[in-house]
């Protein structure tokens, strides 16, 4: 009798040990990617907080290691985040990194999808076009292409677009950088035509022209005999020929280097080569101290926020968003004092009251010339197919070229006098 119940008291303590074993398994990820947040099933409410849970699928073409783009999307995932769940919403973020783009961002977005995912975001412009492929074939799940403008007039329900206006941060900081030439040029360490800026561009698209034109009219607004020398590199992330260009631009004389281009490497060749710099979508100063001036990015909780909050009420959201500067969707990074011009903020804050005021208009035509000294008075919008024809909205009206008014994505692409085009690049 001993024995039976010995063996019995053997055989229970085996089975509890099975049970214990199973309930710590690890599940596995379905989609190999970085899960964060709880496992609360989707359109559910979690039993400890009573919040709603909505799990939302990012797929970023770098990840955070590039100090710049991509990390700038991270902190905007992590400010929405808590800014939400004081709302009594948690977001459960699946993130798939160093997706490229190509047919591989077609493949995240589908296992994204399988994985339950009911909003998925593509960073970066070049990923739209593989999104569309999978977007209707799940007709409940939201996706969103940022920084581009075909989703948006596709004809299906569950795409959109969403940039901000960010050449209202690139024109602030070109009134920064022309801040510091001014100086150069009243000390005399440089003379006038020797304010010139070079300007690090991934591709010769228009998110890309409307940028650095607005910088260089901000910059221009405060030092007049500046010019501006683009290279562009063909690539929106490539550290070793950022470098490249910021140091080719350097050796042709450039003494302030700015950028369009998603990694911190303009700012230390720059650094290195003993000129300034201005920086996108991080602070800069952290890398290049004694370059750096001060950054601009689009703080992309704000839109974060909004459709994720929509998503989890069961709403509809924009299929083309687009906020500014006045909205908090466009920041600057801190000034750098340490190496700042003198009276710079104070300028800064008078050109920021004139932006919201509606006194300055960014591409003001009378700012600028085109083809050697003629005014641009005309200029159209893309229109619903994506190209400049001649039957698009009219871009310029009221003395002013009204950029991201149309569509949320830039279509500025004109070429004005004062800025060079050392080369072309397309994707």
């Amino acid at each position: 009798m001993k024995k039976i119940l010995a063996l019995i008291l053997a055989l229970a303590m085996i089975a509890a040990l099975f049970v214990g074993c199973a309930n710590n398994e690890t599940p596995t990820d379905p989609v190999n990617s970085e899960s964060t947040g709880n496992d609360t099933p989707d359109d559910s409410k979690d039993a400890t907080t009573g919040n709603k849970t909505v799990k939302v699928g990012l797929i970023c073409i770098g990840d955070e290691n590039d100090q710049g783009y991509t990390y700038n999307f991270i902190r905007g995932k992590d400010a929405a985040t808590e800014a939400l769940k004081a709302d009594g919403i948690d977001v459960e973020w699946v993130v798939k990194w160093n997706i490229g783009e190509d047919a591989k961002c077609e493949e995240a977005n589908i296992e994204l999808a399988e994985a339950g995912c009911q909003l998925i975001i593509n960073n970066s412009f070049g990923h739209e076009q593989f999104m569309l492929k999978v977007a209707p074939d799940y007709p409940d799940v939201q996706f969103v292409g940022c920084t581009n403008q075909g989703s948006y007039n596709d004809g299906l329900d569950n795409t959109h677009n969403a940039f901000a206006s960010i050449y209202e941060g690139r024109y602030l900081a070109g009134v920064v950088a022309g801040m510091k030439l001014q100086e150069l040029i009243d000390n005399g360490t440089i003379k006038e035509n020797e304010a010139v800026i070079g300007y690090v561009g991934a591709f010769s698209f228009a998110e890309v022209i409307s940028g650095f034109t607005a910088y260089f009219l901000g910059a221009r607004s405060v030092c007049p005999s500046v010019t501006m020398k683009v290279q562009f590199v063909g690539s929106w992330s490539d550290a070793t020929e950022e470098a490249n260009a910021a140091s080719a631009l350097c050796d042709m004389g450039c003494v302030l280097i700015s950028q369009h281009s998603d990694n911190t490497t303009p700012a230390t060749t720059a650094q290195n080569k003993g000129a300034f710099h201005t920086g996108y979508n991080n602070d800069m100063t952290g890398v290049a101290p004694d370059a750096s001036l001060i950054g601009t990015r689009i703080d992309w909780s704000v839109y974060f926020t909004e459709v994720i909050r929509a998503v989890a009420n069961g709403e509809a959201f924009d299929q083309d968003w687009c906020k500014g500067y006045s909205d908090g969707a466009v920041v600057l990074t801190p000034l750098n004092e340490k190496i700042a011009a003198p009276g710079t903020a104070e300028k800064l804050a008078e050109v920021e009251a004139k932006l919201a005021s509606g006194e300055i208009q960014v591409f003001d035509t009378s700012t600028f010339t085109v083809d050697g000294g003629k005014t641009l008075e005309h200029a159209f919008a893309l229109d619903t197919d994506g190209d400049f024809t001649a039957d698009s909205e009219e871009a310029v009206t009221d003395g002013y070229f009204h950029e991201s008014y149309f569509q949320s994505a830039p279509y500025f692409t004109t070429q004005i006098d004062g800025i060079e085009w050392l080369n072309s690049a397309f994707g």
